[in-house]
């Protein structure tokens, strides 16, 4: 091949190009390397393309928007930050719910004693890598007026930027639950002799800490017990137990808390306001009781829910229940009302209109142990320990105070053992219709003490079937049959009540919780005899409170009850006797002359609860025992 082959004059892409017909640049194509297209060149393709339009009219024709289709998305490409990463803490008073810790790190770096070593466990979403490289900015915390530790952090940082975004080169994270063997910590161990290249500090975090190998424990420790000045390590854990006593014991540990449901609902009010949102405030009790104390479930939840409504409408609690798939409240506590009072085919319904609206068994199931762990801590301790709004509350507390803690008890044991059963269960909305009817039949049976003093005494079974006599046959009386023949059909009718007052105890009597406080809460009696009450309504009384009334009542007495509503001039209902008898006995007892003479000698004394003492009781005196002298 000579020097002068034609081929080799030029790029080989215009090798098989004829002439005239070779195109040098595309007129839509910018230069590589970012140089203006050459005028002589752009007028020479315009000549000889006389009907292809200019590059500017081609650009103006891309820029004017299209008469149809829709308008395009003002973010289009840009990302969208998801609001646990948006609103993620800048400093330590961003942090909620962890005001120990702080206050502790606080103290502890302005007197100069900082550890050499972190270790920071907590559930999920708490705070803890968050927290870990605050940790890391505070110890390479360096601005104009600050050079030293400080946990006054700053955005005019020197390293804060770069630490926030994981790219410092003096502060080292890891993830050991990918990083679980022993090279991982060798390269530690190594790096660690070296002073940093441009911070205070050398800070190496590592999270999830607990998935370490036992070898890669033992060749950090001793690293932990004595690491250099310039080195500081920083652990975050969800598993504290899972990690060695011997690590435990060469670091400061902080226990960040679950964040309580009444700070987190506030935290994820003020996010939905800046960001130009609105949600009804029950859908953030919604949601803040979804997250179980977890600000990031809480926020990416919020996330799910905001999307719910359109821009300026408000987020209904309806939707945000339906979303997480959670059953109304009122309508679970009407549930545990009627299993725990034996209502087997209302139970059953309610739970079907439940499941029928999208609840999840499992949630119902959860809720329920909720309702029975609230009327037993309403029991001990009030209304207001149940942490819930005062309707359901004082739902739950009349409920609680009519059925014993034996049998809250065993129900919360039946309960746990329904949970587990649903969540192994094929299908789990019949796993829930068996518990409710287990539920619903143990909720009549007496106690162990009860059953073995009717047993002692001989006396029928309260609350269970009839005790059976002596089998007849041969080997077969003892079995489920026998114990279906010998329970009553029917339960006997009970004596007709003979007063307004007796109505609302027979209810009380029945742990008809719901339908007690309505009556006593809405019904003025008017007038009254055995099978027909008038009474005069007030307002917000439900619309059925009569129907179902005189339901109740047939189906206790065994006869027809005629409930009117239309009386008027009723006289007081029994909440609003109560109070009237409260008001007189403590006006009495401010009358009484030594009270009197005990609020002159206490100026400023106010008499609080007045409660009535039991008498007391004479114990029997103990006889010597015989053969004793004196």
């Amino acid at each position: 091949m000579s020097d002068a082959d034609p081929s080799l004059d030029g790029p080989p892409w215009e090798e098989d190009a004829p002439d005239g017909d070779v195109v040098e640049r595309d007129p839509d194509t910018d230069d590589m390397f970012g140089a203006p297209e050459p005028a002589g060149m752009r007028e020479a393709e315009a000549a000889a393309i006389p009907d292809e339009p200019k590059p500017e009219a081609k650009a103006a024709k891309r820029a004017a928007p299209a008469d149809s289709g829709p308008a395009a998305h003002v973010d289009d490409g840009e990302a969208y930050t998801v609001l646990a990463r948006k609103y993620r803490p800048h400093t330590f008073e961003d942090l909620i719910g962890q005001e120990a810790m702080v206050r502790t790190l606080t103290n502890a770096f302005a007197t100069g004693r900082i550890a050499h070593a972190f270790m920071l466990t907590g559930v999920r979403g708490v705070g803890k890598t968050t927290t870990a490289r605050l940790l890391a900015r505070a110890l390479n915390n360096e601005t104009d007026s600050i050079d030293r530790p400080s946990l006054a952090l700053t955005d005019q940082g020197r390293h804060d930027a770069s630490i926030m975004a994981g790219q410092h080169m003096d502060v080292v994270e890891m993830d050991a639950a990918s990083h679980t063997g022993i090279d991982g910590i060798r390269d530690i161990i190594e790096s660690v002799r070296y002073a940093p290249v441009e911070a205070r500090y050398k800070v190496y975090v590592l999270d999830e800490v607990h998935m370490l190998s036992n070898q890669a424990f033992n060749a950090l420790l001793k690293t932990l017990e004595e690491p250099p000045p310039h080195a500081k390590f920083i652990f975050a854990t969800t598993e504290i137990r899972k990690v060695p006593v011997t690590i435990l014991s060469r670091c400061q540990r902080f226990d960040l808390r679950r964040v309580e449901p009444e700070i987190l609902v506030e935290h994820l009010a003020r996010i939905a306001d800046r960001e130009g949102m609105k949600i009804e405030q029950d859908a953030l009790a919604l949601i803040a009781r979804a997250a179980e104390g977890s600000v990031r479930d809480g926020l990416s939840l919020l996330d799910q829910a905001l999307v719910q409504g359109d821009r300026g409408e408000t987020v209904r609690t309806e939707v945000v229940r339906d979303m997480l798939g959670l059953a109304d409240r009122s309508q679970t506590i009407a549930l545990f009302e009627s299993i725990m009072a034996g209502r087997t085919p209302e139970a059953l319904e309610l739970f079907r209109t439940l499941y029928g609206y999208g609840a999840d068994p499992v949630q119902i199931t959860n809720d329920l142990l909720e309702h029975c762990h609230a009327a037993s801590v309403a029991k001990m301790l009030g209304p207001q320990a149940t942490r819930l709004p005062n309707d359901q509350a004082q739902k739950l507390t009349a409920l609680g105070a009519v059925i014993s803690a034996g049998a809250l008890a065993r129900v919360w044991q039946m309960l746990l053992r329904a949970l587990d059963e649903v969540r192994r269960a094929p299908n789990p909305a019949d796993a829930v219709e068996m518990a409710i009817v287990r539920l619903a039949y143990a909720a009549d049976l007496p106690g162990p003490e009860e059953a073995l003093k009717a047993l002692r005494d001989g006396e029928p079974m309260p609350g269970g079937s009839a005790p059976r006599g002596p089998s007849g046959g041969g080997g077969g009386g003892g079995g489920a049959s026998a114990q279906l023949a010998a329970r009553p059909v029917a339960a006997p009718a009970l004596p007709d009540p003979q007063s307004f007052e007796q109505v609302v105890a027979l209810i009380g009597e029945k742990r008809e919780v719901g339908l007690q406080m309505d009556v006593q809460r809405y019904v003025r009696p008017v007038a009254f005899k055995p099978g027909a009450i008038t009474y005069e309504s007030l307002d917000g009384a439900p619309m059925d409170l009569a129907r179902k009334l005189a339901s109740r009542l047939k189906d206790w007495t065994g006869r027809t009850w005629l409930i009117a509503a239309n009386g008027q001039g009723g006289g007081e209902t029994m909440i609003e006797i109560d109070r009237r008898k409260r008001s007189e006995e403590r006006a009495g007892i401010e009358a009484d002359p030594f009270v009197m003479a005990v609020m002159q000698a206490f100026p400023g004394a106010k008499i609080g609860e007045i409660k009535t003492l039991a008498p007391a009781v004479e114990l029997p005196a103990i006889p010597d025992e015989p053969g004793e002298e004196d």
